[in-house]
């Protein structure tokens, strides 16, 4: 499974898979490596991570561990996540820390109730931009549509107004 694909992407399909059929399987090899998306990754379902590169025999080999039921990392990835689970944790002052403060923002807006065009508005960028910003958030809470997005960003607090 890559994590971009058209249409339907690569984390909400895995979602799917493993939610439909229980234990299955999926290795994701794909060209993204930042922390955000190999942790999106694993909390969709995934149970294998390897970077487009690897060679032939490498992936054979994860294809076969996975199936077995194992969790594979290519090299580079597996140093990131032991090395994230090793360190200090830091202390979770903001709530998703894995957005971005535009991010963080529009999550608060459209939790908030607001819809893409007002939010594009009154932060003065495209509704492209937006949308673009609300695919980022979606893929780094591991959230397949908006609703999911507004409950988890409410439970986070998001999403409160100030009363008159």
């Amino acid at each position: 499974m890559d994590v971009r694909m058209p249409g339907t992407d690569g984390l909400e399909a895995t979602r799917r898979i493993t939610a439909a059929v229980p234990g299955t399987a999926v290795l994701v090899l794909t060209m993204y490596e930042d922390d955000d998306t190999v942790f999106a990754a694993m909390r969709a379902g995934a149970r294998g991570y390897l970077l487009k590169g690897a060679d032939q025999a490498e992936i054979d080999r994860a294809l076969r561990a996975t199936a077995a039921g194992e969790a594979i990392f290519g090299p580079g990835v597996a140093a990131r996540v032991l090395g994230y689970f090793a360190g200090p944790r830091p202390a979770a002052e903001v709530p998703f820390p894995e957005l971005t403060p535009r991010e963080r923002e529009i999550l608060d807006r459209v939790a908030a109730g607001e819809r893409n065009g007002a939010i594009a508005r009154a932060l003065q960028l495209a509704p492209k931009t937006v949308s673009n910003h609300l695919s980022s958030i979606f893929t780094k809470l591991a959230v397949a549509d908006r609703a999911e997005a507004i409950a988890r960003a409410r439970e986070g607090g998001f999403g409160r107004r100030p009363g008159p």
